[in-house]
This record gives C-alpha cells, structure tokens and sequence, in this order.
C-alpha cells in the first residue's frame, strides 16, 4: 500500500511541476501522460484499499 501511496505522490509532483506552462504543449502533454498514470494508479489503489 505504500508503494502505491509513493507512485500517487510521485505522478501528483508531476503533474504540479508542469500545471502552470499554459503555452508549452510539450508540458500540457507531460500532463496529460500523467493524469492517466495517475488514474490508473487510483485504479490500483482503490483495489488494494477494499
């Protein structure tokens, strides 16, 4: 369950690190790459947790 917790807070950090370049399309991509790792981490997460 820790594991899971670290890849949620590693995705979250990079997520936050490119969130606010509004005209690079390179971190919006980077972005999105990451919102999906971080949706099927949730995935695992919610499994694990029930």
């Amino acid at each position: 369950m820790e594991a899971i917790i670290a890849k949620i807070k590693e995705q979250i950090a990079a997520i936050e690190k490119d969130i606010d370049k509004i005209d690079n399309k390179a971190a919006k991509a980077r972005v999105r790459k990451a919102t999906l790792a971080l949706e099927k981490i949730g995935k695992e997460y919610r499994k694990a947790s029930i």
